[in-house]
């Protein structure tokens, strides 16, 4: 039987770059050989796709470089790789991408749409659930629609706070209480994220996050709550893991805990009453069809003290790194990451076969 031919996409032009290539190595470590070929290609920081010929590139890099590999590009209309003249690369064509892209121009349905129009089959979500789960401000409006719960917050663009910082502060504290979190509203990774507790470290902190996005989201602390996360699998009928928890070793979950250091815990299956486990369970599937997901989505909630559970956010392509909670979460629920990588693969054939069905005639 011959081989399903994989193209594993990593790297990307976003600050989770060095995240993706771990998650990226993961998985090609992990994927069933007799079953699979893959096909490595690098996005390098400057959006330069580059054929990684060997593995030792991808099992030894932190980044992708034009140096790394021969310079290519999605053929247009087709499922292959080609030189930047127009040439076929040598790869021959591919049945599926794997995607293992975070953040922008990665994960927010710019791939996706590339994809799209190469009539190509690929893992995860499509161009408007990417765009949704990547953009804070538009997957929150989509929840609320939904009615899933959601702490109190305000999004600012970074044209009104170079505009009127004073005015912005103003506002913020006018609607908003202390403790707060600022983030950047396209980013995950906790990159550009602050916990603060003052006007002055709020201002830094909208600094930190404007020098990621043009749009910042700051939002209302829920104090001594517990972080838990569920991962979703599956397309039209989709299915919720186990839940897990984290506890930071900081004063929240940030980029250091989450990938160097070791001090945060996660603990998979989290401590729960069934009736919460229950609930956030159907939240997940909830907000998982909210957005319009395909394929895989790691749902994240913040617990209160209270017993109110309030969403916080979805992650379209969630890490994949051997410390990654998504497939972790299917391991305790009953399937091993080689599985769930063939399960994910499946997946995006049968969505793929599905899309194609519709009629583009009129």
């Amino acid at each position: 039987m011959s081989k399903t031919r994989v193209l594993l996409v990593f790297g990307g032009q976003s600050a989770e770059h060095e995240v993706s290539v771990v998650s990226a190595r993961s998985v090609y470590r992990a994927i069933d050989a007799d079953r699979y070929e893959v096909v490595l290609a690098g996005i390098s920081r400057t959006g330069q796709w580059v054929l990684e010929d060997g593995k030792a590139a991808l099992l030894e890099q932190s980044e992708v470089s034009g140096a790394s590999g021969r310079p290519v590009q999605l053929g247009a209309g087709q499922r292959d790789l080609v030189a930047l003249d127009g040439t076929p690369a040598g790869t021959g064509s591919f049945d599926v991408v794997f995607p293992l892209l975070h953040g922008p121009r990665g994960e927010d349905g710019c791939v996706q749409g590339l994809l799209e129009l190469a009539d190509a089959a690929y893992v995860g979500a499509g161009v408007a659930a990417s765009a949704v789960g990547m953009d804070k401000e538009l997957a929150r409006a989509v929840f609320a629609h939904a009615g899933l719960r959601q702490t109190e917050y305000l999004v600012i663009r970074r044209s009104a706070w170079n505009a009127d910082r004073q005015g912005t502060l103003e506002d913020i504290e006018a609607k908003l209480r202390y403790p707060l979190f600022v983030k950047p509203v396209n980013l995950g990774s906790s990159i550009g994220i602050s916990k603060v507790h003052d006007t002055q470290s709020l201002e830094s902190a909208i600094e930190l996050a404007a020098s990621y996005d043009v749009k910042i989201m700051v939002e209302t602390s829920v104090e001594n709550a517990r972080e838990l996360e569920c991962a979703v699998l599956g397309n039209d009928d989709p299915k919720a893991s186990v839940i897990g928890e984290i506890i930071p070793g900081a004063e929240f979950y940030d980029y250091t805990t989450k990938y160097i250091d070791d001090r945060s815990q996660l603990i998979v299956p989290a401590e729960l009453p069934e009736s919460i486990s229950a609930e956030i369970q159907r939240m997940s599937v909830d907000a998982f069809r909210a957005i319009d997901c395909a394929g895989l989505g790691r749902v994240d909630f913040l617990l209160a003290p209270s017993g109110d559970i309030f969403l916080n956010e979805i992650n379209t392509m969630p890490g994949f790194t051997p410390i990654s909670m998504y497939p972790r979460l299917w391991q305790a629920s009953g399937i091993p990451y080689p599985e769930l990588i063939d399960e994910l693969i499946q997946l995006a054939l049968d969505r793929h076969r599905e899309t194609r069905k519709v009629s583009v005639n009129r």
